[in-house]
């Protein structure tokens, strides 16, 4: 069988630390970001998703930042402690290009106890999964320009076993994670004056499943206010809003209904919230502002 195991974010432009670790120190600011998101509205044991990152540049050529989540879906919890590391080439005046690092612990715990089932004596849910853990590490490359980005990563390299059963009949049941590669990009296109569109893509791959991509194209009006509409093939689209209340303070929120596979029937859609903030901005003579990403 195979399932979701990466959380899904439908503001992944704002949560970008946890998909590509060459991301950290790129805002020029010690930028701390909280995510909530209620996937599947009503769906019992529905997935419900929480981050929390914070990132700084360290001198011209460095970025440092820390990662934590917490995934939850019916029994299982998934919670990840990871630290970045970013090194960053000044490619033109305008362009850099960085390399990123990212090691941490991943802790897998199941109350498979809870489960209802048909056949009681199933070997794979005799027993409790608490607190495994597994350590992990992985790369990204982030080009950026001031008004333009791409990357590749893949935040988790080690396909490590969450647990390991042996049937009566010899053959071993494992949950094992998988390996995902992911693409990011981004633009912001200047259309009129105070009105620019934000054009941005993630595309998801992971063996054994089909390749994602989530779509979303933003007006951001007066440098302050956004509002966009998102696309995730196969399974879901939406709208997203967001605020700049003040040039340090943002907030987002968004709404996306699942139509693939029929989710959309059982469930009232999946609502998420954003908070990033920016510390300790750094002379601003020496960066770009606003920071468009």
């Amino acid at each position: 069988m195979n399932a979701q195991q990466v959380p899904m974010y439908t503001h992944y432009m704002y949560n970008t630390l946890v998909v590509n670790s060459g991301y950290a120190g790129s805002r020029d600011a010690l930028t701390i970001t909280g995510l909530y998101r209620s996937q599947w509205d009503g769906f019992e044991g529905a997935p419900t998703t929480e981050t929390f990152t914070m990132h700084t540049p360290i001198g011209d050529n460095m970025g440092l930042g820390l990662s934590v989540l917490n995934d939850k879906i019916g029994p299982t919890n998934n919670s990840a402690v990871f630290a970045h590391f970013a090194y960053k080439i000044k490619l033109t005046d305008n362009a850099k290009l960085a390399f990123g690092l990212s090691g941490g612990v991943n802790m897998f715990q199941a109350n498979l106890s809870t489960l209802k089932l048909n056949e009681t004596t199933d070997p794979s849910f005799q027993n409790n999964i608490n607190n495994h853990v597994t350590p992990n590490f992985g790369f990204g490359l982030y080009y950026s320009r001031e008004r333009f980005y791409a990357g590749i990563s893949s935040p988790d390299l080690i396909e490590s076993n969450l647990s390991g059963i042996k049937a009566g009949n010899g053959i071993n049941l494992t949950g094992v994670e998988q390996r995902s590669y992911f693409f990011i990009a981004g633009s912001m296109l200047p259309i009129a004056n105070n009105l620019d569109f934000k054009p941005t893509m993630l595309v998801k791959m992971t063996a054994g499943a089909p390749v994602e991509a989530d779509l979303t194209g933003s007006f951001v009006i007066a440098k302050k206010f956004l509002l966009g509409v998102m696309y995730r093939t196969g399974d879901a689209f939406g709208a997203l809003v967001g605020l700049d209340i003040t040039e340090q303070l943002h907030v987002g929120y968004s709404y996306d209904f699942s139509f693939g596979l029929k989710t959309g029937t059982y469930n009232n859609g999946s609502h998420e919230i954003i908070l990033r903030y920016d510390f300790l901005v750094r002379d601003k003579n020496q960066i770009h502002s606003p920071r468009y990403f």
